[in-house]
């Protein structure tokens, strides 16, 4: 494995985790999820939390960082950014460094991008 590929694996491993547990960031719901009904809601941040059918087509560069997916009647995007953990103004030089990176997630319906 190329220490590229190993540094994406790594980088993969993080989103999960944050994506999974919320460790290490924030995450933030769009206003069309938020006005969800609590059911929809909840439905969707499991799908998000849960979701493992990454592809090539649906992530290219193995990071995990973004997808689309259908939850009930509802389809939802959601995207990782990174920043450097005191400033929210500047992307983080290195996503595979938790140490120095905060993720941001968002849960946004498609029709929001």
């Amino acid at each position: 494995m190329t220490l590229e590929a190993m540094r994406r694996a790594e980088i993969a491993r993080l989103n999960d985790h944050f994506r999974f547990t919320g460790e290490g960031g924030w995450t933030y719901l769009s206003r069309g999820v938020a006005a969800l009904p609590i059911m929809a809601k909840e439905a969707a941040i499991r799908a998000v939390r849960h979701f493992a059918d990454f592809t090539p087509d649906n992530d290219p560069h193995g990071e995990h960082d973004c997808a689309l997916l259908s939850v009930g009647e509802h389809r939802i995007m959601w995207k990782i950014d990174y920043y450097p953990h005191n400033d929210t103004r500047d992307h983080a030089p290195d996503p595979a460094d938790p140490a120095t990176t905060k993720r941001v997630m968002t849960i946004m319906l498609a029709g929001e991008c």
